[in-house]
């Protein structure tokens, strides 16, 4: 286990980018595939019910691409200029969107309200770290509490097997035990990153078969920005 007084690696912007897009291919990929399989079966079988399948598999699987790109454009892209603001409703909407075919279950409680970009990208990466805590699937339920500069992040995930993801705190601490981040550690690395940049600390704790992932305003050192809000010139 890395050591919390280890060095934060800073990973370079083009080796952030490909992995980050590695990700998002990865996430999408099965989704295209499956509509070209589609497409293959409706230029080839004159089948009737193979033909009724094959337009089902391609509705469900263009449905699923799109709600991934979706998604992905909030917790990983831009989403406007520097301090831009989002709307808690489109959150929840590319949130409820991944999991609408899924064998995870979400809710969420939040203000409708705009809150600071980079908190909101946060909610949307840690959404993504809670589907891992429960490989079985379950119910990841979202509580967002308190305005946009001080905001309390609640995501508790319930299901079989539930557990604290492995090295998950060493990842969003930027202190992998390895000194290196690959493509399968770069959601909870990236999601450290964006904590940071949202001044929000983040903890995790299970119980039973809940794990529940918590972030709040960072304490921030007077030497700091004093709007609680770093720099984002590197995740915009």
């Amino acid at each position: 286990m890395s050591s919390p007084t280890s060095p934060i690696l800073n990973l370079d912007g083009l080796d952030l980018a490909a992995l980050l897009c590695s990700r998002v291919c990865h996430d999408v990929i099965s989704p295209v595939g499956a509509i070209v399989n589609g497409l293959e079966v409706l230029e080839d079988d004159q089948d009737e019910s193979m033909r009724t399948f094959a337009l089902e598999l391609i509705g469900k699987s263009a449905r699923q691409a799109s709600a991934r790109l979706k998604f992905a454009r909030i917790a990983f892209g831009a989403a406007g200029s520097a301090g831009a603001s989002i709307d808690l409703a489109d959150a929840e909407s590319v949130a409820k969107g991944m999991f609408s075919d899924d064998k995870t279950k979400l809710t969420w409680s939040a203000p409708q309200a705009l809150f600071p970009k980079n908190k909101v990208k946060l909610l949307l990466n840690l959404v993504m770290v809670a589907t891992s805590a429960i490989p079985r699937g379950g119910l990841i339920d979202v509580v967002v509490s308190g305005d946009g500069e001080a905001p309390t992040l609640v995501l508790k995930a319930k299901g079989s097997h539930a557990r604290i993801p492995p090295h998950v705190e060493e990842l969003m601490a930027g202190r992998p035990e390895s000194g290196t981040v690959d493509a399968h550690g770069i959601l909870p690395f990236y999601a450290g990153l964006v904590a940071r940049a949202a001044a929000m600390d983040v903890s995790f704790a299970i119980e039973g078969d809940e794990v529940t992932i918590t972030a709040t305003p960072a304490v921030i050192d007077a030497s700091e920005d004093p709007d609680g809000e770093a720099s984002d010139t590197a995740l915009a």
